[in-house]
C-alpha cells in the first residue's frame, strides 16, 4: 500500500514539474513575441528616421548671386525674376522646401567675391547659383570651391568655369559647344568666305568667345579680313566698324554683351555695312531687339534655349513667366529656372542640406526634363544637352532654317 501511495505521490510531481515547464515555455513564447514585437517596433522608428532624412525639416538655403546692376543687369534681372519664380512652384510642390537668398554682383568680379564670402560666411546656404558673368565667376567660383559648397553656373559660357575644381557645375552651354556650329549653319546659310571679328578685350566670356569664333572660322577654312577690339562700355565703334567695312567682309563675327552689340548693329547699319552679323552668347537677350530694333533683323546667335519649342513643360513656363512679369522669358531666364529646380532635385535625392552630399546628388543627375530640354552634366560637370542656332526676324528669335 505504501508503494502504491509513494507511487502516485511521484506522479504527482512529475505532473507538477512538466505544468512548471509548459508554463516556462509558454512564458518564454510570449517573451519572444514581445521581443518581435520591439524589433519590428526599432524598425518602423528607422523607417521613420529615414522618412526625416529624406526632406530636410527646414527650407534648404541656397545662394544666388546674379547682375541685377550695371551692365550685364539685362540679363541678370530675368534671371532672378525665373529663379524667384521656379523657387515658389517647387515650395508649393512640397517635395521639398528652399529659400533663396539673393545678391547683386553690380556686372563686378570684387562685387561677386563679396556676394559669395556673405552667403558662405554668414548665411550658411548649401549651395550657391551664378554670378552671371563669367569673368565674376573665375573670381568668385574658387571662394565655394574652398568651402566645400556646390555652386552653379546659369550663364557662365566661358572656357574653364568648370576647371576650378569638383565644386563648380553649369547648366549653360559654352561658348565651344555652340558657337562653332552655329558658324557653320551661317557659312551654309548665306555661303560665306570673308569675315570680319570683332570684340571686347577686357572679359572673359568675350574673349573665349571670340577665340573660339576665330577656331571656327579657320576649321571652316574662312578668310579673316579685319579683326578688331574694344572695351566694354565703349559706345562708339566707327573706327572698328569703318575698317571692317573697307574689307568687304560677307559676315562680321562678333563677341560682346548685350549693351555694345546693340550699339554695334545700330552704328554698322548708319555705315553702310549691311551684312549678316553672327554674335556670341551675349546677344542672346530681347533687349538687343528692343535697343536696336530693325538694326538687328538678321542677327544669327546659337543658344542653349529653344524659346519656339512647344513641349508642355516649355509652354507652362513660358506663360508662367509672362504673367508674372508681363514680358517673354528669354534664354538666360530659362537657365536660371531650369538651375534651381536642378538644386532642388539634387537636394530631395541627397536628402540633405549637407554641400557634400548635395554635390555628390548634382553630380549624379542625367536625362533630367527641363525647360532646356533632356539634361545631364559631362564627366566635366558642364552641360550636356540639345542647342539651337537662331535669327532674328520680325522681331523675334526664330529658328534658323536648314
Amino acid at each position: 500500500m505504501r508503494a502504491k501511495i509513494l507511487l502516485l505521490g511521484v506522479s504527482a510531481l512529475l505532473l507538477a514539474a512538466c505544468a512548471d515547464d509548459a508554463d516556462d515555455d509558454a512564458a518564454d513564447a510570449t517573451e519572444d513575441v514581445a521581443d518581435t514585437t520591439e524589433d519590428a517596433a526599432d524598425d518602423t522608428d528607422d523607417a521613420d528616421d529615414a522618412d526625416d532624412t529624406a526632406a530636410p525639416e527646414d527650407p534648404v538655403r541656397i545662394g544666388v548671386v546674379f547682375s541685377q546692376t550695371a551692365g550685364a543687369a539685362v540679363y541678370g534681372e530675368t534671371q532672378t525674376q525665373a529663379a524667384q519664380m521656379a523657387a515658389e512652384e517647387i515650395n508649393e510642390a512640397g517635395d521639398v522646401a528652399i529659400e533663396l537668398v539673393i545678391e547683386d554682383d553690380a556686372s563686378d568680379p570684387e562685387q561677386g567675391i563679396t556676394a559669395y564670402e556673405r552667403l558662405i560666411q554668414q548665411e550658411d546656404v548649401s549651395a550657391l547659383i551664378g554670378p552671371t558673368l563669367s569673368n565674376v565667376f573665375f573670381s568668385a567660383g574658387p571662394l565655394a570651391q574652398d568651402a566645400g559648397i556646390p555652386a552653379l553656373g546659369v550663364s557662365t559660357t566661358a572656357d574653364g568655369i568648370t576647371d576650378i575644381g569638383e565644386y563648380i557645375f553649369r547648366n549653360a552651354l559654352t561658348e565651344r559647344q555652340v558657337i562653332p556650329d552655329t558658324v557653320a549653319a551661317a557659312t551654309e546659310q548665306f555661303g560665306l568666305e570673308r569675315v570680319a571679328l570683332l570684340h571686347s578685350d577686357d572679359d572673359a566670356f568675350t574673349v573665349s568667345g571670340y577665340e573660339i569664333m576665330v577656331e571656327a572660322a579657320e576649321d571652316l577654312g574662312l578668310e579673316v579680313v579685319s579683326d578688331q577690339s574694344f572695351a566694354t562700355g565703349d559706345s562708339d565703334f566707327s573706327a572698328q566698324l569703318t575698317s571692317a567695312r573697307d574689307e568687304d567682309p560677307d559676315a562680321l563675327l562678333v563677341s560682346a554683351l548685350a549693351e555694345e552689340a546693340a550699339l554695334l548693329l545700330t552704328q554698322a547699319q548708319d555705315l553702310g555695312l549691311d551684312v549678316p552679323v553672327i554674335g556670341g552668347n551675349g546677344f542672346n537677350s530681347p533687349a538687343i531687339i528692343d535697343q536696336a530694333g530693325e538694326d538687328a533683323e538678321g542677327v544669327i546667335v546659337g543658344a542653349a534655349w529653344n524659346a519656339a519649342a512647344d513641349d508642355p513643360m516649355n509652354e507652362e513656363f513660358k506663360a508662367a513667366y509672362e504673367e508674372r512679369t508681363g514680358s517673354r522669358p528669354d534664354q538666360f531666364a530659362a537657365q536660371a529656372y531650369a538651375g534651381v529646380y536642378l538644386i532642388a532635385q539634387a537636394i530631395e535625392a541627397a536628402g540633405s542640406d549637407d554641400p557634400d552630399a548635395i554635390r555628390d546628388a548634382l553630380e549624379g543627375l542625367s536625362n533630367v526634363q527641363t525647360v532646356l530640354g533632356e539634361f545631364s552634366f559631362t564627366d566635366n560637370r558642364d552641360a550636356d544637352h540639345e542647342g539651337v542656332t537662331q535669327i532674328v526676324q520680325d522681331g523675334e528669335f526664330q529658328i534658323l532654317a536648314g
